[in-house]
């Protein structure tokens, strides 16, 4: 299988290798980058259906269709390039580039403006739109721009929301700057978008979307694609075993998963059901300027654009691992839609079972959670904030002493952004401010990072149930050797991870 690779992580796109991924019309390659036709003036996917292939004297490709609309290019409406997955590229890079990148999807810009994205990164405005421009060929008030655009054709199509509304819940400051930017990017007025919907299509989005609940929150059902393969299955068994009463809810046999959420503007509520290559979303906010965040953190949480093929491929070179990947295609890294709340449930699960740290992670929200009411069952209340525990004398915690000490401590220092969690944190800094807080370990500074920060390549030897599994499977299970078995795994350890925990499912 031709790898996803198609450029060093800092270096230009290889243009004969996406000449040949467009010939081929390969999906694996939507969202990794764009094709531009010069003799049209149009951006497409690599899989774009039209009959007629462009010659290659024609083309351009670009990492993001930020740059491809800065060059002048309108979005194909055969192959609807804004819809395809993101780029796998993102969330692997932990340079300052992958870092801006995971920062601007998450809406930091909209929120903050470029000078809030730069102070995050610790570096000047300047040095950042140099560096981005240079790198995916657009700056971060481009690349913002151009994710606004891709969440208003979003609703256009798929909600009864007014302009204004969309234009609100998409991030633009203005009406008129709404309705110029949807005209740049995709050759049509609002209107028009919303008339070429497909009456199933408009059917659908009467149905979910003009309603509002008792709550007084109109519910808002969109699409979000997956990278193939996806086993939707293995993902949801994972986050079932962890569900905690009151804050998630996952039924395996109907593939749904449901939580609630802590958004930057308000509370939130979502209800997924997983298919093979899709996630169908239907979101309840309190602020719909969230819906940005809110279905950016979902991907997230789902792992929605890793390539796995390729990593899939890579671990299979392992005769032991090989059997475990090829019976689970697919199978994804859970992520976090808080990393707050991920650091907590890391030091609940210090040297307890999971379904120990489930029950205590239970009794805190009881204790430190924030009740909701979106009038969905068995989606109460928000995890508790990293402030209100922090704020609470240790000996109320239900676990040990010297545990929920460092439980206080830890929920303090995040609190104070003395350590920062951010989904655009430097890792390697992370890590060490992580392990620097008393009772705070390797292995659970470790699983923060995988789960929080999406670091692709980090294994955990001495974890229990890696022990357990690696002995079924014949791996010598001592942590030194399992570390050194592990190394074959590179980079992509986080994954070989999962595949060991599976066993114990």
């Amino acid at each position: 299988m031709t790898s996803m690779v198609i450029a060093s992580t800092t270096g230009p796109l290889d243009d004969d290798r996406c000449f040949d991924a467009m010939s081929a019309r390969d999906g694996r390659f939507d969202g990794a980058f764009f094709i531009a036709v010069k003799t049209t003036g149009i951006y497409c996917r690599p899989s774009c259906p039209t009959p007629i292939q462009p010659k290659r004297k024609n083309v351009t490709f670009h990492r993001t269709a930020a740059s491809a609309q800065r060059a002048g290019f309108r979005a194909c409406k055969r192959c609807r390039p804004d819809a395809s997955p993101g780029s796998p590229e993102w969330n692997v890079r932990g340079d300052l580039v992958g870092r801006a990148m995971r920062l601007i999807v998450d809406g930091v810009v909209d929120r903050s403006g470029v000078g809030g994205l730069a102070r995050d990164l610790a570096v000047s405005e300047r040095h950042l739109n140099r560096l981005l421009t240079e790198e995916v060929g657009a700056s971060p008030l481009e690349l913002a721009r151009s994710q606004r655009a891709q969440t208003a054709r979003l609703l256009i199509e798929t909600t009864t929301l007014p302009s204004s509304e969309i234009a609100f819940a998409a991030g633009f400051s203005s009406i008129r700057q709404f309705h110029d930017t949807v005209r740049e990017v995709f050759a049509a007025s609002p209107t028009q978008l919303r008339e070429n919907v497909s009456l199933a299509a408009k059917t659908a989005r009467s149905n979910h979307s003009s309603v509002a609940d008792h709550g007084g929150t109109v519910p808002i059902t969109i699409r979000l694609r997956a990278r193939t393969p996806f086993d939707p299955e293995g993902l949801l068994l994972f986050l079932a075993v962890r569900a905690v009463a009151g804050v998630e809810r996952v039924d395996i046999a109907m593939r749904t998963y449901g939580r609630t959420l802590r958004l930057p503007h308000g509370p939130g509520v979502v209800q997924a059901i997983l298919g093979e290559d899709m996630v169908t979303a239907t979101f309840r906010l309190s602020n719909i300027a969230d819906l940005a965040a809110a279905s950016a953190r979902l991907r997230r949480l789902f792992d929605l654009d890793t390539d796995t093929a390729v990593i899939d491929d890579h671990l299979c070179t392992d005769e032991l691992l090989a059997p475990l990947v090829r019976a689970h295609p697919g199978r994804r890294v859970p992520g976090a839609v808080d990393a707050h709340e991920i650091a907590v449930r890391a030091v609940l699960g210090q040297q307890v079972s999971v379904a120990g740290a489930r029950g205590t992670a239970v009794r805190l929200v009881g204790m430190f959670g924030e009740p909701v009411n979106f009038g969905i069952d068995g989606l109460t209340h928000l995890f508790p904030s990293a402030a209100s525990i922090g704020s609470a004398q240790p000996a109320l915690i239900p676990i040990p002493k010297s545990r929920g000490r460092a439980l206080v401590g830890l929920c303090s220092a995040l609190a104070e952004g003395t350590i920062d969690l951010t989904i655009g944190a430097d890792r390697t800094r992370a890590r060490e401010q992580l392990i620097a807080t008393f009772g705070i370990g390797p292995w659970t500074a470790d699983y923060v990072l995988i789960r929080a920060l999406r670091e692709p390549d980090v294994f955990l030897p001495t974890d229990l149930g890696v022990r357990h599994a690696a002995d079924k499977l014949g791996i010598p299970s001592a942590p030194a050797e399992m570390a050194e078995r592990a190394k074959r795994w590179s980079p992509w350890r986080s994954a070989a991870l999962f595949h060991l925990w599976s066993v114990l499912s």
